[in-house]
């Protein structure tokens, strides 16, 4: 297995504590970020406008994505602008659909229109992206983010959904597939194979990425190890 150093597809850290998107934006490695509303909740985040200017006060140099939180169309896109209006390296992150299920594609066709870059989330279905990439193309770039990782979580194998994204979007070079919501270092290499353009990945997972290229014999010894140091620390007796 070949080192994590010759990787191509590009790592975008998932995440929102400052300190550790800050540490990620730091990392060569690290081409860009995404965060959500939820990750933001879990954080602590009250104030979004703040948090999200404070951190591209300090990351100027390498794409960020933030996302919208209404669930009117209209709303969506007068939050969108003004996040826009942020930065040059941010990406609007917009839900594929409302929760009524609408399609947002008008919303996006017309964000675009308007020089917004533009990272569509929540994706599961070639035709969804499918439904969206037409608009996005008229943009300064884009992004289309497939849960891949929530596909899976449903059973099914997600490999060959993301290479037939991977394979449409050949005819739409400024729009890039984003395999999103991984769920174990094995995806980031699933991703680099099959020619995904990038993938989040949390703080947890690059961590682990220095495994790659890990010899199995000593990882098991490593193991082995690992469960003999632990029992005789707790000091098991039989």
């Amino acid at each position: 297995m070949n080192s994590a150093s010759t990787l191509r597809v590009k790592i975008f850290a998932d995440g929102a504590e400052k300190a550790g998107m800050l540490e990620m934006a730091a990392d060569p490695m690290i081409a860009g970020l995404t965060t959500n509303p939820t990750l933001m909740r879990k954080a602590g985040i009250s104030d979004y406008e703040a948090f999200s200017k404070d951190i591209l006060a300090e990351i100027t140099d390498k794409p960020i994505s933030l996302e919208v939180f209404s669930d009117d169309f209209d709303e969506m896109e007068r939050q969108a602008l003004n996040i826009a209006s942020w930065g040059e390296n941010v990406y609007v992150k917009i839900p594929i659909t409302n929760t009524k299920g609408e399609s947002a594609a008008p919303l996006v066709d017309r964000l675009s229109a308007q020089g917004v870059k533009v990272n569509v989330t929540a994706m599961m279905t070639l035709a969804q992206v499918q439904s969206v990439v037409p608009g996005l193309a008229k943009g300064p770039g884009a992004y289309v983010s497939v849960f891949a990782g929530r596909v899976a979580d449903s059973g099914v194998d997600p490999v060959p959904l993301m290479r037939e994204v991977v394979e449409y979007l050949k005819d739409y070079p400024m729009v890039e597939l984003i395999w999103a919501s991984p769920r174990e270092v094995l995806n980031i290499r699933q991703a680099d194979e099959i020619g995904c353009h990038i993938i989040t990945v949390t703080n947890d997972l690059i961590k682990k990425m220095k495994l790659f290229g890990k010899d199995l014999d000593e990882f098991s010894l490593d193991t082995v190890k690992m469960f003999y140091n632990d029992a005789q620390a707790a000091g098991y007796k039989l």
